[in-house]
This record gives C-alpha cells, sequence and structure tokens, in this order.
C-alpha cells in the first residue's frame, strides 16, 4: 500500500474527517489487517486564506507547494489536498513541484459521469462558486454547472467560513441550504448538487437534500484509497 499525504488544515474539520475515514476504510476493506501510513503537513489556515481573498495566487502556490514537498520527502506517493478552494493553484503546485496531486474536481467530475448527470449545481466558498477551477473538468465533460444566485451566493459563503470551517452545524444553516437547493432545482434543472467544500457534509447529504448530493469528501477519500492500493 503506498502511503498517502494530505496538505491539511484548510480546515481543521475536513483534515480530521480525512485522517478518520482513511484509517477506518482501509483497516475495514483489508479485513482488520492493514490500516494506511499517512502524513500530514498542516497549513495555517488563515494565512492560506488571506492569499486567496488577496488573490496572491503566487503566494499560495508558494505555500502549498513547500507543503506538497515535504509531503514527498516524507515518503508520501498519493498526495492531495483536503480542500477544494485550495484547487484553484493545483496545476500552479504540480508544475512548481511535479507532484501529480490526486484532484477533488477530477474525482467528482468522473462520479457525476457515472452517474449520467446532466446539470448540477455547486455550494462551496464563494471563490470555489465563481471561479472556474471546480466548473473546468465538468465543462470538458459536456456537464452544466449551476451556482446559486449572488445573493445566495454570499449567504452559503458566509455560513461555511463563520460556521462550517469551526465545526458550527445548526438547524437554521440547514433550512437556508436546503432552500437555495430546492431553488436551483426549480429554476436551473440541478439533477444533483456538489458539495464543493470539504466542510459541506458536515450539514448537508443525500439524506436531508432536495436532490442527490456528490460528497467531494466522500468521493474524493475514495478515489485516494483506489490509488493507495495500486500496485
Amino acid at each position: 500500500m503506498k502511503k498517502i499525504g494530505l496538505v491539511g488544515g484548510t480546515g481543521p474539520e475536513s483534515t480530521q474527517m480525512y485522517y478518520k475515514e482513511l484509517n477506518s476504510r482501509i483497516d475495514r476493506l483489508t479485513g482488520g489487517k492493514a490500516m494506511p501510513d499517512i502524513v500530514i503537513d498542516s497549513v495555517d489556515f488563515r494565512r492560506a486564506w488571506r492569499y486567496v481573498v488577496d488573490e496572491r495566487y503566487d503566494l499560495l502556490t508558494d505555500y502549498l507547494s513547500e507543503k506538497t514537498e515535504n509531503l514527498r520527502k516524507c515518503g508520501a506517493e498519493v498526495i492531495s489536498l483536503t480542500a477544494v478552494t485550495m484547487h484553484v493553484v493545483s496545476d500552479d503546485i504540480t508544475a512548481k513541484t511535479g507532484a501529480d496531486l490526486v484532484s477533488i474536481p477530477k474525482a467528482v467530475c468522473k462520479e457525476a459521469q457515472s452517474k449520467g448527470y446532466k446539470t448540477v449545481g455547486l455550494l462551496g466558498t464563494i471563490f470555489t462558486m465563481e471561479k472556474d477551477y471546480m466548473k473546468k473538468d465538468f465543462r470538458e465533460a459536456g456537464i452544466n454547472v449551476a451556482v446559486p444566485c449572488k445573493e445566495d451566493r454570499d449567504l452559503v459563503a458566509k455560513r461555511i467560513y463563520e460556521e462550517l470551517e469551526l465545526g458550527i452545524v445548526k438547524e437554521s444553516t440547514l433550512k437556508e441550504f436546503q432552500e437555495i437547493i430546492t431553488k436551483m432545482k426549480h429554476e436551473e434543472g440541478i439533477e444533483a448538487v456538489i458539495l464543493g467544500c470539504t466542510e459541506l457534509p458536515l450539514l448537508l447529504n443525500s439524506g436531508n437534500c432536495p436532490v442527490p448530493c456528490l460528497d467531494s469528501v466522500e468521493i474524493h477519500i475514495n478515489e485516494l484509497i483506489s490509488q493507495a492500493f495500486e500496485e
């Protein structure tokens, strides 16, 4: 089994999910015979987020590339960022380090294709919803990606940053998100919704969502496991 390396801390809640799920799932898959070697290099979330907000992608690339190189020096062979937003510089990190990162957008797009979806919604940070890095692979695969209206995008982003990133889950926020997704279903014809922030599964799942969820954490973890077991 290949050693897994995670660039963590963006944010801490999702990093915990990755660590716990990778260990427990591989333990089950091997019938209790093995658990993965995992190395995590955790970033200063406030620093990384400031680079994103200020659009200092050069500094973000340098910072995350340093973390990626640290993981490689520790022997990690399957390496990934643990936040969708940080994928804004994923290609730049690969160009700088040569590391073939396990991409969240690519993994989620592959899952959407396997389900036969033609139109999906996207929720995430304001950058994920408004920038191109989460949509590009879908567009190239012929899948339309719809985002909420500006007012709803601002609300989603606010709840993620002020609540979910801190591990705060509120029933009132769930209702707001359910209403936004229902509106997108009626107005945009979405067949499913991408949980495009790794903290969103704390709030939403296919049991409480108006449409099926493409859980970026779930899908990404499965892809990491698959690649860890590849010869």
